[in-house]
């Protein structure tokens, strides 16, 4: 029996002697490479992690001390020595999520993938065990260095520097990456300085006694202490984290388990916050992840395991037009720039990058600051395009709102993502924007149906210098083209069916990547005997008021969205319908206002009744109640 089948929990990891942790390492990442590589998931990360997580779990005592990983997607080593060994189905519906998952284990506490947040989780567990009278128990926080360029995490510590009594450990797992390199001042200051309690107490011995001893002794303590800053500064520069009033220690080699640990046992035996600097190999001991120049394997499909090739060739997707079109847009304008937070090539913006290498802001991971910062672009003569997954633009919201939209600044979002994405969960899913856009004053939203709509979206955007554009597109391969049959003052018709005189008519309003949903229902519509016609407005933000008027045309409206429906297109088309007198009602499907667990795509389409049967069959009843 391999080592790794007998850990069932973290007092098994802490039996182990030294030799056998080094063995069980060996096993983890040939467990992982196996594994994963069959299901796909976030390869390079977890490799990257295993000495150190395997050092967290021997120290501490999990669940009673709380970890919490930042962002969540490593946290498969974490899985497997807290008893979840089955990975036949990571990623899938009934199967392990690739994010910690309060429903699989007490050891998992933070659900949400959004980064930088996991030091003000730990602050404010930390605040609590305080005061509920736990203070022998601890938490942890590890977060990466690419986490750290969010200034979430940034507030956080400014907030844990001033509980010194806090039993809180900050575990910074610096890879020198997020995606792509980590960017930024603060990538050259992870630099080190180590601490201990007595040299602590004995600066303090020092200020109490010097200080008592009158004007000389006052003297000769800022002297002292003066002195030694001034020999840390020049051996190892003490830079922001003691300047926060937060212990250091470190770097340590993060692939040295037993250098992890004692680094580890010190940070616990402080007493108070600490931030312990761990260097660790994104991909480690994985030849294809180490070679892997641009993101060291950070998420894969599933790959063939000896060399970490494709099992099935990716086909051209979305992403791969929107870059493309980048690149031509950057060639006629000049002016045009790109913007994002640091996820150069998930988003598509690496040709671009390429081709315009002065043209391109990564900010890191600081979705607000990249909003703001391109408002200022804007104000200064250039037109920014930011391009985010739409799940991350939820966290700047107010950036959007108040210095985008209220300064009438002409920048451009792109939301990569958008809709329905599965596999990553609740967090990842990008069905929120259209419903939280609506609010935003004078904000236009595109949802382009295929490569010629989206490749004119985003001409059309970057056009727009006196208000906020959005084109959202979704997550993968994308279909055919769909030619419009004509244009009705701005909307693309795409279908029509006739059907005999009397008959109930139905307009179906497909909106983005529904519209292909949106035409086959059509179909199973007409073959009930309904007259039916199918729309595209591309532009859905605001409501078009073209569309308006063909509403008041038809006896049933039904508008199809891969967004939330509460406050979505389909509620205000209706909603501003009834303000125009228009009596037809309009049914407004889309997803339901809440989070959903993570499964495939098709399969969440299944169950929330978004295939075109199910969709007709809505309809039909909607149609019969109201005959």
């Amino acid at each position: 029996m391999s080592l790794l089948d007998g850990i069932g929990s973290p007092a098994d990891v802490r039996a182990l002697d030294q030799a056998q942790v080094g063995e069980l390492a060996a096993e983890i990442r040939r467990f992982l490479v196996e594994q994963v590589s069959r299901t796909g998931g976030h390869l390079g990360p977890n490799l990257g992690v295993v000495e150190l997580t395997i050092a967290l779990h021997r120290v501490f005592d999990s669940p009673r001390d709380t970890l919490v990983f930042d962002t969540g997607h490593q946290s498969y080593v974490h899985k497997l020595l807290t008893g979840r060994r089955d990975f036949s189905a990571l990623r899938r519906r009934g199967g392990l999520s690739g994010y910690p998952s309060r429903a699989e284990s007490e050891h998992d506490v933070v659900e949400n993938s959004h980064a930088s947040t996991a030091l003000s989780w730990a602050d404010g567990i930390a605040k609590a065990n305080e005061l509920r009278g736990r203070g022998d128990r601890y938490v942890v926080a590890v977060i990466g260095d690419g986490a750290l360029t969010g200034g979430m995490a940034w507030e956080a510590l400014n907030n844990i520097a001033a509980g010194q009594d806090r039993r809180l450990v900050m575990v910074v797992n610096d890879n020198g990456r997020s995606y792509d390199p980590t960017i930024g001042g603060l990538a050259h200051h992870l630099t080190t300085l180590r601490t201990t309690r007595s040299y602590e107490n004995v600066l303090l011995w020092g200020k109490r006694t010097l200080r008592r001893s009158g004007p000389p002794g006052r003297f000769a303590y800022e002297a002292l202490h003066g002195l030694k800053k001034g020999i840390k500064d020049v051996v190892a520069p003490q830079g922001m984290f003691e300047d926060l009033g937060l212990k250091y220690v470190g770097p340590v080699d993060g692939h040295d388990e037993a250098s992890v640990e004692r680094a580890l046992r010190a940070a616990k035996a402080f007493g108070g916050p600490v931030i312990v600097h761990v260097i660790t190999e994104k991909g480690r001991g994985y030849t294809p992840a180490e070679q892997d120049v641009a993101d060291r394997f950070h998420a894969v499909g599933q790959i063939h395991p000896e060399t970490g090739l494709p099992v099935a060739p990716s086909r051209f997707g979305w992403t791969g037009v929107f870059a493309d079109e980048m690149v031509h847009i950057g060639r006629r304008r000049p002016d045009v720039v790109a913007v994002t937070a640091a996820m150069l090539q998930p988003v598509g913006l690496a040709p671009f990058a390429k081709a315009f290498p002065t043209r391109v802001f990564d900010v890191g991971i600081a979705e607000q600051h990249a909003a703001t910062s391109a408002a200022g672009m804007a104000f200064a003569g250039l037109h920014p395009v930011v391009a985010v997954y739409a799940t991350f633009l939820n966290r700047a919201f107010d950036q959007v709102l108040m210095d985008v939209a209220l300064h009438q600044a002409g920048v451009t979002f792109v939301l990569d993502r958008a809709g329905l994405t599965g596999d990553d969960g609740a967090s990842h899913n990008g069905m929120w924007d259209m419903a939280m856009l609506a609010v935003v004053p004078g904000l236009r939203l595109a949802a382009p149906r295929d490569e010629p709509t989206l490749r004119e979206a985003l001409r059309v955007a970057v056009d727009v210098d006196d208000a906020p554009t959005v084109v959202r597109y979704p997550k993968g391969a994308m279909g055919e083209a769909i030619p419009a049959l004509e244009d009705v003052d701005g909307i693309d018709v795409l279908a029509r069916h006739d059907a005999p005189e009397g008959a109930p008519s139905v307009l179906l309003v497909g909106v983005g990547a529904m519209a292909p949903t949106a035409l086959e229902t059509a179909q199973v519509l007409a073959a009930h005997g309904l007259r039916v016609t199918v729309v595209d407005p591309r532009w859905v933000l605001p409501v078009p008021s073209a569309l308006t008027k063909m509403v008041g045309e038809y006896d049933h409206v039904v508008t199809l969205e891969d967004g939330v429906v509460d406050g979505g297109i389909g509620a205000l088309v209706g909603q501003q319908a009834r303000e125009a007198g228009i009596a037809t009602p309009v049914q407004a499907i889309g997803i339901p206002r809440t989070f959903l667990e993570h499964a495939t795509r098709d399969q969440l389409v299944g169950t929330l009744r978004l295939r075109p049967q199910d969709v007709a069959r809505d309809v039909l009843t909607a149609v019969g109640e109201r005959a």
